[in-house]
């Protein structure tokens, strides 16, 4: 990397790999606030270079990939302690951006236009130890030969093959669905919306898959399933309950919003009384196969909205 002899020229090459590593670093941790975090040490650590130091880096992105990598394996290690204590089901925290058909600036439209950023991709990710997930998608998804991932892992390159192969191989047999276009995901969002609203349950059930699963994110701080839930006439009656549980009403305000970038729902918190409960704020996005809902994913976790709540007040203002 040729040194220009000033932070500001260092500062504007690192601005232009900004999306790119924070959807490398999301995609490693499943946590947006965690992938900035992990950014932001990045060009601390870049920024702390020598001039030949930084003479010696040729490809900046590959560097700064690598370096985002390291971080984020440390972040995903400490997690693994951290979910023991989590209550309920975990979710990755969503990136939510507004909904589609005008023009925006969110610096996060580009990284959430990457198809292995859908939930249902997200989730699966989950599911692999941290070894495998940094080795499977550096090389899968950003092309970090596995001797740079047997770096960062701290064992040899088969090894580091070997991890990526596992993970591959689990990520094949969970088979996430596909990310379905706009138009097919508007089509079906607003038929269970209007089957929801309508209390009917068979029409509600009709748009969901059989094995259908609802999964919610609450860590304890919201009203939400704890537990997976999976059948179609089972969490069409969840939906129906819910109608006699909330304020007449309180539904009606939900937004769409694109949630890593497929569309979903915002649903913000509204007050209860009179018998019936507070409403907390919610985000939900949909998994669609074959037109019809194979998985909800139902983010209901403060610590994870935050960022959510801020957007909808700034799109509330006139």
């Amino acid at each position: 990397m040729t040194h220009t002899g000033g932070d500001d020229a260092l500062a504007t090459r690192f601005a232009a790999e900004r999306a790119h590593l924070v959807a490398v670093a999301y995609r490693l941790t499943g946590s947006l606030a965690d992938s900035e975090d992990a950014v932001q040490e990045a060009w601390l650590r870049l920024s702390a270079l020598s001039p030949a130091q930084r003479e010696g880096v040729r490809d900046l992105r590959a560097w700064l990939t690598t370096v985002v990598g390291r971080i984020c394996l440390d972040r995903l290690r400490s997690a693994v302690a951290r979910r023991e204590h989590y209550v309920g089901e975990w979710l990755p925290e969503p990136i939510v951006t507004v909904s589609a058909g005008r023009p925006e600036v969110d610096p996060l439209e580009a990284v959430v236009r990457d198809d292995g950023i859908r939930m249902a991709a997200m989730v699966v990710l989950d599911r692999l130890s941290p070894e495998q997930r940094v080795a499977f998608v550096l090389h899968d998804a950003f092309s970090v030969p596995f001797a740079e991932i047997g770096d960062i892992l701290g064992c040899a390159t088969d090894t580091a093959r070997q991890h990526a192969s596992r993970g591959r191989r689990a990520v094949a047999d969970a088979d996430p669905p596909s990310r379905a276009g706009l138009d097919e995901q508007r089509a079906v969002l607003e038929r269970f919306l209007a089957a929801v609203l309508s209390g009917d349950v068979r029409a509600v059930a009709e748009v969901l898959h059989p094995d259908v699963v609802l999964i919610g994110d609450s860590d304890g701080k919201a009203r939400t399933t704890r537990r997976v839930m999976v059948g179609a006439d089972k969490i069409a009656r969840f939906f129906q309950g819910l109608l006699g549980t909330y304020r007449p009403g309180a539904f009606q305000a939900a937004r769409p919003v694109l949630v890593n970038g497929d569309l979903g729902v915002y649903l913000p918190a509204a007050p209860g009384g009179a018998g019936y409960r507070d409403l907390d704020a919610h985000v939900q996005t949909m998994a669609i196969r074959d037109g019809k809902v194979v998985a909800i994913y139902d983010q209901a976790n403060p610590d994870k909205l935050r960022r959510v709540a801020a957007l909808a007040a700034t799109e509330a203002t006139p």
